[in-house]
């Protein structure tokens, strides 16, 4: 059995039959790329592409995302019919650290896409969209998860990473991590559409424990200084600036300055 049928059957387990093509290819540059493509062309709502490994995976800022074998990438397409698609991604951070869960493993989301646990990466989230007159159009969320790589083909990045065979009580496999990725995204959409000040609820008791402590912001129009105090109900970050006032915050790189404990480390 393919890997694709393989993540049919462990979607199967969860609910009904996934309402939309799934793709899973051996290799590929990058599971976005391929989907914003299929989405310019009227792909539905749901569809997924997923790889073995990316020659061009990616983050934030166009950073190089590490996709070597033993990783899920997965890429799903959102319609959205809400307003508030800022919260996508926290959205999809808070899944990732559900499905960890059902392994034994607790982990902690990190504004605004990172996924760790013990300090450590395990997991990020690219999301990107398309818009029009009439709004949004289109978001992919891009889901990498450090699932049974080998530490050594992360190279310098294997210092900051982990993975579930290390984390977990019961390693799984990739196509199980997929599938629950997958259904638990669907549940949190439903949310997102009804109950957006649940995903944000959520987000934050799972939040890396930093609010309150001095950091640093990364953003493009510069960096920012101040202490974190929390995410508003759109997704964006607040930060108390250190020459007075409340700054908000939609994108950023944000670097803790005093690390307080083995969840704290600079990241």
């Amino acid at each position: 059995m393919d890997r694709e049928a393989r993540l049919r059957r462990a979607l199967l387990t969860r609910g009904p039959a996934w309402p939309a093509p799934l793709e899973w290819r051996g290799s590929l540059s990058s599971t976005n790329d391929v989907l914003k493509a299929k989405a310019r062309l009227g792909t539905p709502e749901w569809a997924g592409v997923l790889a073995d490994t990316q020659t061009g995976g990616r983050g934030r800022e166009g950073r190089a995302w590490a996709s070597p074998p033993g990783g899920l990438y997965l890429s799903v397409l959102l319609r959205p019919r809400f307003e508030q698609v800022g919260l996508v991604p926290l959205a999809a951070g808070v899944v990732v650290a559900e499905v960890a869960g059902e392994y034994g493993v607790e982990a902690r989301v990190k504004w605004p896409n990172d996924v760790l646990v013990r300090g450590r990466k395990l997991a990020g989230v690219l999301t990107e969209s398309s818009s029009s007159s009439r709004g949004v159009d289109w978001v992919v969320v891009g889901v990498g998860v450090n699932v049974a790589v080998d530490q050594a083909s992360l190279g310098p990045l294997a210092e900051t990473a982990t993975s579930l065979h290390l984390e977990a009580d019961r390693p799984p496999a990739v196509e199980d991590v997929a599938a629950g990725v997958l259904a638990r995204l669907s549940v949190w959409y439903d949310a997102l559409e009804g109950r957006p000040s649940q995903v944000v609820d959520a987000w934050r008791a799972r939040a890396v424990p930093w609010w309150g402590q001095p950091a640093q912001v990364r953003t493009t129009q510069g960096v920012l200084r101040g202490t974190l105090r929390d995410v508003d109900e759109t997704g964006a970050l607040l930060v108390d600036r250190e020459e007075g006032g409340v700054q908000r915050v939609l994108s950023g790189e944000v670097t803790q300055l005093r690390p307080t404990g083995p969840d704290s480390r600079d990241t």
